[in-house]
C-alpha cells in the first residue's frame, strides 16, 4: 500500500496529509477534534471569537483528543467601520455627525425584505462582551494572537494575509505557521515572512477564494517556494484530489467543503442538506457577505443582489448591509436565504457523514489510486 507519510505529516505530526480548512463558525471544537483525532489536523475556526472563547475552545479539544490541531484567525490587512466611509464622503460636512450606511443599500435592505416578506430586525443585541466590541479589528487581532500564544497551539493558521509579524513568536513556542494564498505573488510574500507551509487555494474553494484554478495555481506555487511544502485547496473532496494535488507537487490538502455536511459540523441541518442535494453549478462567487469575494452555495439572496449591480463596500462595512437581512431571515425562518459558504467540490459530497468516516475514506482512496497508478508505471 503507498505510503501518504511525507515532509507535511511529519511537521505537523498526523498520520494523513489531510487538514480541516478553519471555517468559521463551521469549524467548531467538535469538528476540529474529529478530523485530529482521526490522523488528520482539524483546525479550530476561531476568526469571531474573543480570546475567552478561544481558550473554552481549545480545552474541549484538548480533553476530545491529544493530537495535534490548529487554530485558524483572518489577519486582513485593513478593514473599514461606517465611520471611516463617513468621513470620506463628507466633503467638509459636520465632523461630528453620526455615521450611517449609505441610503441605497439601506435601500436594498428594504428591498429584501420586501421580497421575501421579512420584518426588519431591528438593531442586533448588544455583544455579550462590550469591551471586546470596542476594540478595533487590530486589537482583537493581536488579542487573539496573544490567547493563542497563550494556550501553546501547536498550528496557527492565517486564513487571510500574512503571519510574519507573528512568526518569530510562534515558532519561539515550538508552533507551525501556515498561511493561504490564492496566487503566486502573495506565496512569495508567505514564503519571505518565515511561514513553514503554503496553502495554495484555487478560485474553486468555497468561502473568500481568489481567481486562479488549482490545477494551474498549484504548480506554480510549488515552483515558487520550493523548498517550501505546499498545501492544495479548492475543489478536493475525495482520495483523487489528494492524489492528484501529490502528483502537482503539493504534500497534503486543505479541505473546507467536504466536512460542512458531516455530523460535527456547526451549521443548520437544512444547510447541511443542501450541500448535500448540491451540485456542480449550484456555487456562485459573491461580494454580497463580506465585501471581499466568497463562493457560496446559490440562494435567492445572492439572486437579488447579483442582480442590482450594487458595489460592494469595504470589507468590515459590507457586513453592516448583509447582517441585517440574515437576522431577518433567520427570524422567519428563512435558512435558504442565509449566507452558506461552499466550494464546486460539493457535488462530491453526497451524503452526512462522521468527520473521522471522511478523513479515514479520503486516505484509503489516496492510497489505492496511488498504488493503481503506481501498478500502472510498472506494468509497462
Amino acid at each position: 500500500m503507498a505510503s501518504l507519510s511525507n515532509r507535511v505529516t511529519e511537521m505537523l505530526g498526523i498520520e494523513h496529509p489531510i487538514m480541516l480548512a478553519g471555517m468559521s463558525p463551521v469549524a467548531e471544537w467538535e469538528l476540529t477534534a474529529a478530523v485530529s483525532e482521526a490522523g488528520g489536523l482539524g483546525v479550530l475556526g476561531a476568526a469571531a471569537m474573543t480570546p475567552d472563547e478561544i481558550s473554552e475552545s481549545v480545552c474541549k479539544i484538548r480533553e476530545y483528543t491529544s493530537k495535534p490541531f490548529g487554530v485558524d484567525i483572518l489577519l486582513p490587512n485593513a478593514t473599514a467601520s461606517l465611520a471611516d466611509l463617513a468621513r470620506e464622503s463628507r466633503d467638509g460636512g459636520d465632523p461630528d455627525a453620526l455615521p450611517h450606511l449609505p441610503p441605497e443599500y439601506v435601500q436594498f435592505q428594504q428591498r429584501v425584505f420586501e421580497a421575501f416578506d421579512l420584518k426588519d430586525p431591528g438593531p442586533a443585541d448588544p455583544p455579550r462582551d462590550e469591551a471586546w466590541a470596542r476594540l478595533s479589528s487590530a486589537e482583537r487581532q493581536n488579542a487573539q494572537v496573544d490567547c493563542i500564544l497563550q494556550e501553546n497551539v501547536p498550528v496557527f493558521a492565517a486564513g487571510l494575509g500574512n503571519p510574519a509579524p507573528y512568526v518569530e513568536a510562534f515558532h519561539g513556542n515550538g508552533a507551525t505557521v501556515i498561511g493561504l494564498v490564492g496566487n503566486t505573488k502573495n506565496a512569495r510574500r508567505i514564503r519571505d515572512g518565515g511561514a513553514d507551509i503554503v496553502v495554495a487555494q484555487g478560485t474553486e474553494a468555497g468561502g473568500h477564494t481568489g481567481r486562479i484554478g488549482t490545477m494551474a495555481l498549484v504548480p506554480q506555487v510549488v515552483d515558487v517556494v520550493t523548498p517550501m511544502p505546499v498545501v492544495a485547496a479548492g475543489g478536493i473532496a475525495d482520495g483523487r484530489g489528494l492524489a492528484a494535488a501529490l502528483a502537482l507537487g503539493a504534500e497534503g490538502i486543505w479541505c473546507g467543503t467536504v466536512f460542512l455536511a458531516t455530523k460535527e459540523a456547526h451549521l443548520d441541518q437544512e444547510l447541511k442538506e443542501r450541500v448535500v442535494e448540491a451540485v456542480d453549478e449550484d456555487t456562485i462567487i459573491t461580494r454580497l457577505f463580506s465585501g471581499k469575494t466568497m463562493r457560496n452555495i446559490k440562494n435567492p439572496l445572492i439572486d437579488v443582489w447579483e442582480s442590482s449591480d450594487m458595489h460592494a463596500l469595504p470589507m468590515g462595512v459590507q457586513g453592516v448591509v448583509a447582517e441585517p437581512t440574515q437576522r431577518a431571515a433567520r427570524n422567519a425562518g428563512r435558512i435558504d436565504l442565509i449566507r452558506n459558504a461552499g466550494g464546486q467540490a460539493a457535488g462530491l459530497v453526497t451524503e452526512q457523514l462522521g468527520a473521522q468516516d471522511v478523513v479515514k475514506a479520503i486516505a484509503r482512496e489516496a492510497e489505492e489510486v496511488l498504488d493503481r497508478m503506481q501498478g500502472g508505471v510498472a506494468a509497462q
